[in-house]
């Protein structure tokens, strides 16, 4: 049935499903719409592929004649159909070339498949009148009246020519399009290089810019606060354009980088510093002081990154508790209910870091067995420096909220004693229900200040003091903390470390065969809070510092600005969120080796010094001591009274035999 099939050639699929049951519409249409040939009057010197247009009225012209004159024709070279529909789909007699690929199948519905049509062109580029698989050629024109053919031909070279003159135009368009700015590039390169250049020249604003840019930012703040307070508003001003404050930052970078060769004329690197931290105090919402501590601390690139890191919050990381789940059923378990995490890193066997999740973390089936704990990847580092042992007494100084208490009972295996103290009763409260969740067995809370605890307990082997600080290490999670410090602050949280740090020290028994390690730690980056407060238990108590154990971590400083600390302060550590994508942390680890207190020893070698310091050229003998007036009348005043009446008596003999 019908023609072969070769399975080399891709055909085209032909109408769907609902045109193949309209069986006959080529005949029914042919009826009502007039005899006509479409795609004459091409040109023969540019051939043109046929159109579907030209298939359609093709085929539905083939139908209606084949009803009669072509009942019983076969094809030549070719076998007839035998199927039913044989007397109207019977092919013409004429001439047609066989297309390549493309020719017309039948269905299995005895329905006429369309493909695509090809011309066979002759070698001197002028084509054969096109025959389609019914008969139908452009012979076949002669039927139609003079005013049909010259309609159909003045449409088809209507259509064909505005085809290609919007091809063409397209074409020229984008020609012209490219060549103009090819010139453009050629013409204005040298003008758009020297505007460039220009620009890229920073100029420091003049006087009147900056106060007048002061008063916006006053009357924005003053509006701000009397909405609150029922004051005077003043008129609205317009804002300060970060755009223009972020672009005015990175140039002054860029000559503060190169100071000699960019600078202006007449200008000081201290005019550029100090735009510099105004802008950035504006573009980034810090105070004044802090910033000014800021730029102490880092340099001005570190600094850039160090204020974008503190914009962008920190990942969410999770703590396995081993002491009820391992870490890899953990993972698995989170996994399955939607939790897309990885590992922490490679420092860390338990940590567990949290993408993103169809669940709340704080509140999972696994969360609440006590399988796991919210915590921050820098929590995760003083414990690690600490390096707890089993059976060992560790005093916690300020536990709250208790994740590093957990962990130190996670790493003891609950073996042991764990002192978690603090001085707030209702932070305790958070610790007590952590270790219940979590199973910790071996803690005993207290609720006491951590200056007076000596007086309460001492003799442990370990200590671990994360001592209240600042907290600009966090800034990430407060962001209150960029506008509400000060100078008083920073000092008041520096005297308390201090007093801790000594009452840690105190607590700590140096004779311990395992122990007596201290290790201090902040969440804050201020010198003040960190290296100040070490140098000075170094000065106080018989410790010294020894390797936090850290693989990574940036040293701590020996000398800042005026100041100089003891050489071994290098082995302290430093995280920061831009570096380690981490909350800024500070750790050091003391190592106790005598339970002395060198402070009481002070006076007496002060004293011993002193005769030393006389000058060696002064060789006179040292004067004689004078007895006070009142000594012998003391004496006398101790003697009985018959004893001191015949003393006087002899002394009264003895003056005549003198004079």
């Amino acid at each position: 049935m019908g023609r072969k099939l070769d399975p080399t050639r891709k055909e085209k699929r032909g109408p769907g499903r609902k045109a193949r049951k309209q069986r006959g519409a080529e005949v029914e249409l042919a009826r009502f719409l007039p005899p006509g040939k479409c795609g004459l009057g091409r040109p023969a010197a540019a051939p043109r592929r046929p159109r579907p247009s030209d298939r359609r009225v093709s085929s539905r012209r083939a139908g209606d004649r084949q009803g009669g004159a072509a009942a019983g024709q076969t094809a030549r070279g070719r076998s007839g159909f035998s199927d039913g529909n044989s007397k109207w789909l019977a092919p013409a007699k004429a001439k047609k070339t066989q297309p390549k690929g493309n020719h017309v199948e039948l269905s299995s519905d005895g329905e006429v498949e369309e493909g695509s049509w090809e011309m066979e062109e002759e070698e001197d580029g002028s084509s054969e009148e096109m025959v389609d698989d019914y008969g139908a050629s452009s012979s076949e024109e002669e039927e139609l009246l003079p005013i049909e053919k010259a309609a159909l031909k003045q449409k088809s070279d209507s259509e064909y020519d505005s085809e290609e003159e919007e091809e063409e135009e397209e074409e020229e368009e984008a020609e012209e399009a490219s060549k103009q700015k090819m010139g453009q590039k050629e013409e204005e390169g040298p003008d758009l290089q020297l505007n460039l250049d220009i620009d890229e020249q920073f100029k420091l604003p003049t006087s009147e810019e900056i106060e007048k840019e002061d008063i916006l930012f006053i009357c924005d703040i003053h509006n701000s606060s009397a909405v609150h307070d029922s004051l005077t508003v003043f008129p609205p001003a317009e804002p300060p354009d970060l755009h223009v404050i972020h672009q005015r930052i990175q140039g002054n970078m860029e000559v503060l980088q190169d100071f000699v060769v960019k600078r202006e004329e007449g200008r000081s690197r201290q005019e550029y510093l100090a735009l510099l931290r105004r802008d950035m105090a504006a573009y980034y919402s810090y105070s004044d002081f802090l910033l000014a501590k800021l730029m102490d601390i880092f340099p001005l690139p570190e600094l850039i990154n160090f204020l974008e890191a503190n914009e962008v919050p920190r990942p969410v990381t999770i703590r396995t508790n081993t002491l009820k789940t391992r870490r890899r059923d953990l993972a698995q378990a989170l996994i399955n209910r939607g939790v897309n995490l990885d590992p922490l890193g490679k420092w860390s066997k338990t940590g567990l870091v949290i993408y993103d999740s169809t669940v709340p973390i704080g509140a999972t089936p696994e969360y609440l067995a006590g399988h796991y704990m919210l915590q921050g990847a820098s929590s995760l580092l003083p414990v690690m420096a600490l390096a707890p042992q089993e059976n060992e007494r560790i005093l916690d100084m300020c536990c709250a909220p208790g994740g590093k208490t957990s962990y130190i009972a996670q790493l003891m295996k609950n073996t042991g004693m764990i002192l978690a103290n603090d001085s707030s009763a209702e932070r305790l409260r958070s610790v007590v229900g952590n270790l219940h969740r979590l199973g910790v067995t071996n803690a005993v809370v207290s609720n006491c200040d951590g200056r007076q605890f000596p007086k309460v307990l001492g003799g442990f082997d370990r200590v671990l003091l994360d001592a209240p600080c600042s907290g600009t290490g966090v800034i990430s999670k407060d962001p209150a903390v960029k506008t509400n410090k000060d100078e008083k602050d920073i000092l008041r949280c520096a005297h308390l470390q201090k007093e801790l740090i000594l009452s840690a020290i105190d607590s700590v028994n140096a004779a311990s065969e395992t122990g007596g390690y201290i290790v201090y730690c902040t969440c804050s980056i201020m010198v003040e809070e960190n290296e100040w407060v070490v140098d000075y238990a170094l000065k106080k108590r018989n410790v010294r510092l020894v390797a936090t154990g850290l693989d990574f971590g940036k040293e701590g400083f020996t000398r800042f600005k005026d100041r100089r600390f003891h050489p071994s302060l290098k082995s302290t550590r430093r995280f920061y969120p831009h570096t380690h994508n981490m909350d800024g942390f500070f750790i050091a680890k003391l190592k106790k080796f005598s339970n002395a207190i060198p402070q009481a020893q002070k006076e007496p070698a002060a004293e011993a010094a002193a005769p030393s310091a006389v000058p060696e050229t002064v060789m006179e003998p040292p004067p004689k001591k004078k007895k006070p007036e009142g000594s012998k009348a003391d004496k006398e005043q101790k003697l009985p009274q018959p004893a001191l009446k015949k003393k006087r008596s002899l002394q009264a003999q003895r003056r005549p035999l003198k004079a």
